[in-house]
């Protein structure tokens, strides 16, 4: 198993902080992008401070940039990094594409697959030509033509950040991994069949695929102290579940749902909505900020990397909070953990 960690590289610190992991033995590094600082231009930055650490986007929104872009973007990256880069990508949701970017959000399984394909035809050097529904290449009755990328092929490992089971069928079919929001090893199934099911339907095993896990990380003194972490931590999913896409759209509620919460959930997206922010974040069942995280005693900790591990999980993202030097105690006892 590996073991990654969430950083924001503009943040004061970060590229010592970035040194600091790698020296410890820590695998990858990954850069979010929501509406805030964007994923890439960060981690070219790492990737002149750092030596042999992974780098990854977690994640890229698609629609954001046009896929030959994003393409040239990630080859880049992948060259200036000397080949350590993975490009991870989402296709968000309709509130952060159409409030944000002023794009439809439509046909996400679509709009990922095919993206993914130029992404590689790119990536191989090869003219562009592209026959799809959302992004036909070049533009039919236009001026445009096909041309060549002027950059050098390399692999670009593409992870998707897919919670439906249509983008997760899709995942295991084309993706070089899987980013895991919401996973639980309990419930491991839930998302791990219709990886499966993908990756057969392309003469592949999930053994072809990183499966990669981000978890919260907060190692305490004893249960009490756990118990009101992982309070906290629920309640932080109030946003996520009333807020995070439509009234007919959310793919972490659906997500939730199939794990078992479906009432619970319908419940906090309703007081959300009704402008009770409170209300909802206590409404969530505390079970969804203890299982989808690792929060607990250094034995209990240990005791929930090995879950993941048995689930199938070979990658964890950590997702740690207080100063650099306190993320870095944790670090420190998670590589013994996860590399064990």
């Amino acid at each position: 198993m590996k073991l990654g960690v969430a950083v924001i590289p503009q943040q004061p610190g970060a590229a010592d902080f970035a040194q600091a992991a790698e020296r410890l033995g820590v695998d990858s590094l990954w850069t979010p992008e929501v509406w805030g600082y964007d994923a890439l231009t960060g981690l070219a930055y790492l990737a002149a401070r750092t030596e042999r650490i992974e780098l990854g986007t977690f994640v890229v929104q698609l629609g954001s940039r046009s896929p030959a872009l994003l393409a040239t973007s990630a080859l880049s990256l992948q060259a200036l990094s000397g080949g350590r880069f993975n490009l991870g990508i989402g296709v968000s949701g309709p509130a952060v594409m159409e409030g944000w970017h002023g794009v439809r959000f439509t046909k996400p399984v679509q709009t990922t697959r095919e993206t993914i394909e130029i992404v590689r035809t790119v990536s191989r050097g090869e003219r562009l030509v592209h026959d799809g529904p959302v992004y036909p290449l070049p533009l039919p009755d236009s001026r445009g033509r096909p041309l060549t990328p002027l950059v050098e092929p390399a692999h670009v490992p593409v992870y998707v950040a897919a919670m439906g089971p249509a983008n997760l069928r899709l995942t295991g079919e084309v993706a070089d991994g899987w980013l895991g929001n919401a996973f639980v090893p309990e419930s491991a199934e839930v998302f791990l069949d219709p990886l499966r099911a993908g990756a057969e339907s392309a003469g592949r095993t999930l053994a072809d695929l990183d499966l990669l896990a981000p978890v919260a990380v907060e190692i305490v003194a004893d249960d009490e102290q756990a118990r009101v972490r992982g309070r906290h931590h629920a309640d932080g999913y109030a946003f996520t579940i009333g807020a995070m896409g439509t009234g007919s759209t959310n793919f972490y509620n659906e997500a939730f749902g199939r794990l078992g919460f479906a009432d619970e959930v319908a419940e906090v997206a309703r007081l959300w909505q009704a402008g009770e922010r409170e209300a909802a974040a206590a409404a969530v069942p505390v079970e969804l900020g203890t299982m989808t995280n690792l929060i607990g005693t250094a034995p209990a900790v240990a005791e929930r990397v090995e879950r993941y591990r048995d689930a199938g999980i070979t990658h964890l993202l950590a997702k740690l909070e207080g100063s650099y030097d306190e993320q870095l105690a944790v670090l420190e006892q998670l590589v013994a953990m996860v590399h064990a």
